[in-house]
């Protein structure tokens, strides 16, 4: 009930005073005077007691044991995201996170153990805030709450649904609070990585926290941190569709890669008897002298393949004539 009440006053303050912006008050934060205030009574009870109560929650308990309890919390949590999917009618959504805590619950030793991630079943982030925006409902000016940080006035009337969308609030008092004692314990342990590079890079935190959390739930409101479209394909598949008239050198090689030499640098075929090229492949042409006649000396040299580059008709050779008898010769045609 406390808390409660106290979500409920801040957010009617919020609600009170959002139109009224002073001078030195940004638009989307009307309440920036305020929520500093509070923003530094936060960060004092963080600094000075929760950290170090995280810090030696790390130091005495091991790192699986850390991990086994953020994984029974984030379990629970499936809960909420399953029940805030269907209201958003998100069905695939709302079914995998049912099914995560089914699967995790039953296999996970009540989920100390996450096996759904490595199954493929994604785990979603949803709550009834980003509910009400996928409604239509606006965020309304910025709110930080005392002990729970940044929110906004929607957000932090639906903290109030959430609460009891969370299986831990139908429990004994004597089991919840505990619980809910560590589980804070655990959650701040795992930022304290974040806390130190906020510490470092940021030169106004309280600047640094609102963007951050203001594009974060406009990231996660629009879906783009979710079920992202694939990047698109570049491969090259050897060429497109109107490439029909390319030669065979150019055509794909073998397993669908595509084929980059040039046709024109195609390699003549060797001679059997003496390895020189008889002439150009087919469909390239040859830019061959026909009348550039080979060296007379050059071992293996072919003294028709000028003329048949020019189109000349060559002569059979003859036998070699016996003695005293005269060659016997055929006039060339050209």
């Amino acid at each position: 009930m406390k808390l409660r009440n106290t979500v409920l006053a801040f957010a009617a303050t919020g609600l009170i005073s959002g139109c009224a912006t002073g001078p030195d008050r940004k638009p989307g934060d009307p309440l920036e005077p305020m929520n500093r205030a509070i923003f530094s009574f936060n960060d004092g009870v963080d600094r000075y007691v929760a950290v170090p109560v995280a810090k030696g929650y790390q130091k005495v308990t091991p790192q699986p044991l850390r991990t086994a309890v953020s994984n029974f919390f984030s379990n629970l949590g499936d809960l909420t995201n399953a029940a805030n999917a269907l209201l958003q009618l998100k069905i695939t959504d709302a079914t995998e996170d049912f099914v995560r805590f089914a699967f995790n619950s039953t296999f996970g030793l009540g989920g100390l153990l996450d096996w759904a991630t490595p199954a493929g079943l994604p785990k979603h982030h949803q709550d009834f805030g980003l509910t009400l925006g996928h409604w239509g409902v606006p965020s309304g000016p910025y709110l930080v709450l005392p002990l729970f940080g940044p929110s906004t006035v929607r957000d932090s009337m639906g903290l109030i649904v959430d609460v009891k969308f969370n299986p831990l609030n139908y429990v004994e008092p004597a089991v919840r609070n505990p619980l809910y004692v560590l589980q804070f314990v655990s959650v701040r342990s795992d930022l304290l990585g974040a806390s130190s590079l906020l510490e470092q890079a940021a030169l106004d935190k309280y600047s640094f926290v609102r963007d951050a959390y203001t594009q974060q739930r406009k990231a996660r409101l629009r879906g783009t941190n979710e079920n992202a479209a694939p990047l698109p394909n570049y491969d090259d598949q050897g060429g497109d569709s109107g490439a029909s008239a390319t030669p065979a050198a150019a055509a794909p090689a073998a397993g669908g890669l595509p084929n980059y030499a040039d046709p024109g640098d195609a390699a003549q075929a060797p001679n059997a008897a003496s390895g020189a090229a008889t002439g150009a492949p087919a469909g390239v042409p040859d830019y061959s002298d026909p009348g550039e006649a080979p060296a007379s000396g050059a071992a293996g040299s072919n003294p028709a393949a000028p003329a048949a580059a020019s189109g000349a008709t060559v002569p059979t050779p003859q036998p070699a004539p016996a003695d005293g008898a005269k060659p016997a010769s055929a006039p060339v045609s050209q």
